[in-house]
């Protein structure tokens, strides 16, 4: 734990150009709602949701520092503007579409009852155990069930909070352990998802109809999305929709909101499975690293799937760094915290 403590502070300093201090972290547990607020600096930066009614635990909403929330609104809270596809996006989340033919990932409340046996549901068991400090720990347990609440794996993940005047950092640890035989089956939807925030979605030339009174319908072709103006860009060089289905040690999305540029980073760890990750990247604001995705990803090339026996693990662990400023954070600097992170 203090290996890792160590850690987190080097990365904020690195952050920051002027060394701004790091803030302390606050747990606000409301129990009776399942949710626990969690405060840097005495900022509100996320809750995490843990209800029954969502169909996994979730960390929602997702603020900068600067209090710009950097997470799509829908279905929740929906912003003006905010696109209403996808509605099992939910903030920041961590999932599979394919764990022995349950799809944990595409479930939600637009699911119809008719077609609920073929998703799965992750379950919070207990009570999360939280710790206030300059690194909040929140920790929690749960179970990847069925309809019927038979459990294949029991998850136990480690959540630690961090930051500065304009950085925020979330580094999670999650452990899955095999209660039953587990198979995860190469797919595209996975693992650690992230929807964004409609500004941060890459522009795209979009076609308007117009229809007049008599029902003639014109297109006027080539509008482009005023609002969006994000970018993608990976470890490897890759901008843009050309992310998609690449890998990376890295990859950051990044545009401006209001007066700043904001920075969202997710970084992959050496000791995950096929490291480096894929990146399920999408232009319409989904943001996932997926590493059990190899063959949608290369087209067949190569496959992914992994078996796991009764009492068998996978582990997985991953850094996220929103940052605001006026500038992005730069390759350079961003190579540094990378090399950083694979350390601990």
């Amino acid at each position: 734990m203090k290996k890792i403590a160590v850690a987190v502070t080097s990365a904020l300093i690195m952050l920051n150009m002027q060394a701004h201090a790091q803030q302390p972290v606050k747990l606000i547990k409301r129990t009776n709602q399942n949710k626990i607020d969690i405060l840097i600096g005495g900022k509100f930066f996320t809750s995490f949701l843990y209800p029954d009614t969502l169909e996994k635990p979730v960390l929602f909403p997702v603020h900068a520092a600067n209090g710009t929330m950097v997470t799509r609104g829908f279905p929740i809270i929906p912003q003006p503007g905010d696109p209403t596809d996808h509605p099992h996006h939910l903030g920041i989340w961590f999932n599979f579409e394919n764990v022995n033919g349950l799809d944990f990932w595409n479930n939600s409340y637009a699911i119809a009852a008719a077609k609920k046996s073929h998703y799965g549901w992750i379950r919070t068991t207990g009570t999360p155990v939280t710790k206030n400090g300059q690194t909040g720990t929140l920790q929690y347990q749960a179970n990847w069930t069925n309809q019927q609440k038979d459990v294949l794996l029991k998850e136990a993940t480690t959540l630690r909070f961090s930051g500065t005047e304009d950085v925020r950092i979330i580094d999670r640890e999650t452990e899955l352990t095999a209660v039953t035989d587990v198979n995860f089956k190469d797919a595209k939807d996975g693992m650690l998802g992230f929807r964004m925030a409609h500004a941060l979605q890459i522009p795209e030339l979009k076609d308007k109809e117009y229809k007049d009174d008599k029902g003639i319908v014109t297109t006027i072709k080539g509008k482009t999305d005023s609002i969006a103006n994000g970018n993608y860009l990976t470890s490897e060089g890759k901008q843009g929709n050309d992310a998609w289905g690449t890998r990376g040690s890295w990859c950051k999305l990044y545009g401006k909101m209001g007066n700043d540029s904001v920075t969202v980073l997710i970084m992959d760890h050496p000791e995950n499975i096929n490291y480096p990750t894929w990146w399920h990247a999408r232009g319409y604001g989904l943001f996932a690293a997926n590493p059990i995705g190899g063959s949608i990803f290369t087209k067949g090339q190569i496959t992914t799937d992994k078996t796991l026996k009764p009492g068998e693990q996978l582990r997985f662990r991953y850094r996220i760094i929103v940052q605001n400023g006026k500038e992005t954070l730069s390759t350079q600097a961003i190579e540094k915290l990378a090399k950083e992170f694979t350390r601990q």
